[in-house]
């Protein structure tokens, strides 16, 4: 009896698509990587947080931001950490990234984060992300989360109670339109942690959710 070959996941195309034909909006010459990255109250907000953060530790960090997106907001992250991978896994957008972001601390590389091996950092951000894959990939990235000394996770999730992580087809929106979100804490994926620290939360406009940064040290 044959067995039956798994289909590959669909991330890579679907991401591929959302750029190409800029369903996350922006003009038709460049990469956009959507309003969560490029409204001004959303960025401002996160960034402080974050670069609070990274200022509080000495030496700086090692930082690898897994879906770096356009690197409207990473770019402003690497003055503040000794070195920042950013990763995405759309080619096109790496070469872009590479072309235009130029640091003696900074380098890119295109990597599927559920599939391959990631580099070594002390602290991985993965920013609106996850909400966009599948709980099957998501299980294969929390499981090289325990490299990591500091995550910090930024999910759009709804308001007030809901159920969390009901699965999705990765690149077909998110959590939210099902009442749920990603909580990397609870099953399937049961993240094992030593601290929690919720560091900013933006409430959406619209009765449309939250959108929460939390920081997590796993050892």
């Amino acid at each position: 009896m044959n067995k039956k070959i798994k289909k590959p996941w669909p991330t890579k195309a679907a991401m591929a698509q959302i750029y190409q034909q800029h369903l996350w909006g922006g003009n038709t010459h460049d990469f956009y990587s959507g309003s969560g990255s490029h409204n001004p109250e959303i960025v401002e907000s996160y960034l402080k947080v974050v670069i609070q953060f990274l200022k509080t530790q000495k030496p700086p960090l090692v930082v690898c931001d897994l879906g770096c997106g356009d690197f409207n907001i990473g770019k402003q992250l690497v003055p503040f950490s000794q070195k920042y991978i950013g990763i995405d896994i759309v080619d096109n957008l790496i070469d872009r990234n590479n072309k235009l972001f130029k640091a003696d601390n900074l380098e890119f590389h295109c990597l599927d984060i559920a599939k391959d091996l990631l580099p070594k950092a002390d602290c991985v951000i993965l920013r609106q992300v996850l909400q966009h894959i599948s709980n099957a990939e998501i299980e294969h990235i929390v499981t090289k989360l325990s490299n990591y000394k500091y995550i910090i996770i930024t999910e759009h999730i709804p308001k007030g109670a809901f159920t969390p992580n009901k699965n999705i087809i990765s690149g077909q929106g998110i959590r939210i339109k099902q009442n749920s979100g990603v909580n990397l804490l609870t099953a399937p994926f049961n993240l094992k942690i030593k601290e929690e620290k919720i560091l900013d939360e933006y409430i959406v406009k619209e009765n449309k959710g939250c959108i929460v940064t939390t920081l997590y040290q796993v050892f």
